[in-house]
């Protein structure tokens, strides 16, 4: 699963939220199921960043948000991030030079359809 939470930060704030954004990788880089993480920053915009999070599965993921440290250094941070979906589960993968592999979706069916 992977999350991305997406940032405007002026130029005059960039400091501050590296600081706060790399306390808030390591809170969540310390919880069962992460597997890794990255700051990033757009090459075009250098307002524009990424907090870009996998994890195992989205139940580790809900599981991490509710420990200590994460709704200290994390929570507030990503609190910050432009109101959009940030979740998203593999659907399709592909390795440098390998065929493409399909995973069937965890989401649950409308009981309805």
């Amino acid at each position: 699963m992977l999350v991305t939470n997406r940032f405007v930060v002026d130029e005059d704030g960039a400091a501050s939220f590296t600081e706060r954004a790399h306390a808030a990788l390591a809170a969540l880089a310390t919880r069962p199921g992460y597997q890794r993480g990255q700051l990033l920053r757009a090459l075009d915009d250098p307002r524009h960043w990424s907090l870009v999070t996998e994890w195992e599965s989205v139940g580790t993921y809900r599981r991490a948000l509710g420990a200590f440290d994460v709704k200290v250094y994390a929570t507030p941070l990503l609190a910050e991030s432009l109101d959009e979906p940030s979740a998203y589960e593999a659907l399709a993968a592909a390795a440098p030079g390998g065929s493409v592999e399909v995973t069937a979706s965890d989401r649950a069916t409308d009981p309805r359809r």
